[in-house]
């Protein structure tokens, strides 16, 4: 699924951008989410998981995980390096996540550093398929990217407000808004991002 408008950018340099993903800590990075993450076995899906910390992570934690990657090289590092019989790796996307069953549903739903490769009615989709996606009282975690493009080039601007309002209409309670969060990669001083946190009634 290379083909995949988000991913344009990605492949040229995967190497270096799983390096450069794996140095950060999954603690570190997502410190602001993890006190809405179940203490019990739960199930959790991993949208963009990348090359798979965050799955991994969350793996070690007790759950299990579906991750979901477009990018072939991702998702090869992540099943090698990460060897989990608690991960599923699934070639998918959003918005619409379509090798998803409909009848698939997840206590925590994460998108990190994804949404900023969708545009504004993929967005809208990606925010109701997601909705559809979690139990009642499920939660979804996710962070906005603000600033100049990175190695992924398919960009779109990304709005905290907006996107609240946008999940309000699907059914999702706000619970977390973090806005003017430093990244942690190199070389990335000019990206912020926006940490959101939203639970299904």
């Amino acid at each position: 699924m290379n083909q995949i408008s988000g991913t344009k950018g990605y492949s040229e340099v995967a190497e270096l951008f799983i390096e450069a993903s794996n140095e950060i800590d999954f603690r570190e990075l997502h410190q602001a989410f993890i006190e809405f993450i179940p203490a019990k076995a739960s199930r959790i899906l991993d949208v963009g998981a990348g090359s798979g910390r965050d799955a991994a992570a969350l793996a070690d934690m007790g759950h299990t995980v579906v991750a979901v990657e477009p990018i072939k090289e991702f998702r090869c590092a992540g099943k090698e390096r990460y060897n989990s019989s608690t991960i599923e790796w699934l070639d998918d996307s959003l918005p619409m996540l379509p090798q998803l069953a409909k009848t698939n549903q997840f206590d925590v739903v994460l998108a990190s550093a994804v949404w900023h490769h969708l545009n504004h009615d993929e967005q809208q989709q990606a925010m109701k398929r997601i909705a559809q996606l979690l139990i009642s009282g499920g939660i979804f975690a996710l962070t906005l990217r603000h600033g100049p493009a990175g190695v992924g080039t398919h960009v779109f601007p990304t709005d905290g407000q907006q996107t609240i309002e946008n999940a309000k209409s699907c059914g999702l309670t706000p619970l977390l808004h973090l806005p003017n969060q430093p990244s942690l990669m190199s070389g990335k001083e000019a990206v912020t991002w926006t940490r959101l946190v939203f639970k299904k009634a």
